[in-house]
């Protein structure tokens, strides 16, 4: 299996609209594992790990993200993968 972890920022309208709780579904379906997180600035971070194929997935759908939210932009770098997290959840 080819893997991939990613860290990405995501801007524009992305906190109370549900996003953490779209993007955790999203990454669940997906089998992917790590967190997601308001961040006090406004933005909304992702730590992602998984199949590289469905991480790319993952950082398509988060372009888009929430029903009602407004995506900016998403910056996102690569890391080395570090099979780190059983399953993925919300950060508080």
């Amino acid at each position: 299996m080819n893997t991939k972890r990613i860290r990405a920022v995501i801007y524009g309208r992305v906190q109370r609209v549900a996003f953490r709780e779209y993007t955790r579904q999203e990454a669940n379906r997906l089998g992917l594992s790590g967190w997601v997180k308001n961040q006090a600035d406004g933005t909304v971070a992702v730590l992602c790990e998984g199949e590289a194929s469905r991480v790319d997935t993952l950082v398509s759908w988060l372009s888009v993200g929430s029903p009602f939210a407004v995506v900016s932009h998403v910056e996102c770098v690569e890391e080395n993968f570090q099979g780190e997290y059983a399953t993925f959840v919300i950060r508080y």
